[in-house]
C-alpha cells in the first residue's frame, strides 16, 4: 500500500513539474512575442519672438541728480530704439532702483578697518518683447553707440523663443511614431513576422537646441533660448505585439 502511495505521489509531482515547465515556456514565449523600437522626429525652425534686456545706471552722491541722469539715459535709449521703427510702448522700463555703495577701508599696514559710504548706484532696467526679431536683434548689436555718447548702459544677449511649440511637438510625436512603426515593420519583416497591436508607448523628452550646435541633450529636456535658429527633436519608444 505504501508503495502505491509513493508511486502516486511521484506521478503527481511529475505532472505538476511538467505543468510548471510548460507554463514557464508559455510565459517566456508570450513575453518575447513583442518587438520594441525607438522612433525619432526632428525639425528645424526659426524663432518668431525675441526678448532683449538691458539697464541704464549712474553712480552719484546726490540722489536727485542721479534720478535726473537716469531719466535722461532712459530718453536716449527710447529714442534710439524707436528710430528703428519699434513703438515706444514696446520698451518697458521697470522701477528705478537706488542702492547705497560702500567701499572697504584699510590702514597703512593693509589691515581692514571698516567701510565708508561711497555714494549711490541708481539704475533702471528695460526690456523689449517683439516679433520683429531681426530689427531688435540689430538694435541689440548697435545700441553700444550710445555708450560712445556717454550713456552708462549694460545690455545682454537676446533670448529667442517660438510661439507655436505645441504644434511643433504634436507634429514631431506623429513623425517619431511613424518612424517607430516603419522600423518595427522592417525588423519584423526580416524575421518573417507581422506587427500587430501596440503593447506600450513611452515618449522621450522634448529637446530644443541651437541649429548646428554641439549642445548636449538633457535628461530633463533642453530648451535653448540663445540661438535664433533652432532644432527640435523627440523620441517615441513603442512596443508592438507580433504574430
Amino acid at each position: 500500500m505504501k508503495e502505491q502511495w509513493k508511486y502516486a505521489i511521484i506521478g503527481v509531482a511529475v505532472v505538476v513539474s511538467a505543468w510548471l515547465i510548460g507554463d514557464a515556456y508559455k510565459y517566456k514565449y508570450q513575453t518575447e512575442d513583442t518587438i520594441t523600437v525607438t522612433g525619432l522626429g526632428e525639425t528645424e525652425f526659426s524663432s518668431d519672438l525675441i526678448v532683449w534686456r538691458g539697464e541704464v545706471y549712474t553712480d552719484t552722491f546726490n540722489v536727485s541728480e542721479g534720478y535726473a541722469t537716469v531719466e535722461e539715459y532712459r530718453k536716449q535709449v527710447t529714442d534710439f530704439i524707436t528710430s528703428y521703427g519699434i513703438p515706444a510702448e514696446a520698451v518697458v522700463f521697470s522701477f528705478v532702483n537706488v542702492e547705497k555703495l560702500y567701499s572697504s577701508q584699510y590702514n597703512d599696514e593693509g589691515n581692514y578697518i571698516g567701510q565708508y559710504f561711497a555714494g549711490y548706484n541708481i539704475s533702471q532696467n528695460f526690456s523689449i518683447e517683439s516679433e520683429d526679431v531681426a530689427i531688435v536683434e540689430k538694435i541689440s548689436r548697435e545700441i553700444s553707440a550710445l555708450i560712445a555718447d556717454g550713456v552708462n548702459l549694460n545690455v545682454y544677449s537676446p533670448d529667442y523663443y517660438y510661439t507655436k511649440l505645441d504644434n511643433v511637438k504634436l507634429s514631431l510625436i506623429e513623425e517619431a511614431s511613424a518612424d517607430a512603426r516603419a522600423r518595427a515593420e522592417k525588423i519584423a519583416g526580416a524575421a518573417g513576422a507581422d506587427i500587430d497591436k501596440v503593447a506600450s508607448v513611452k515618449m522621450g523628452v522634448f529637446q530644443i537646441t541651437g541649429r548646428n550646435s554641439d549642445e548636449e541633450y538633457s535628461a530633463g529636456g533642453s530648451f535653448n533660448t540663445s540661438s535664433r535658429e533652432k532644432k527640435a527633436r523627440i523620441t517615441m519608444r513603442i512596443e508592438y505585439k507580433i504574430d
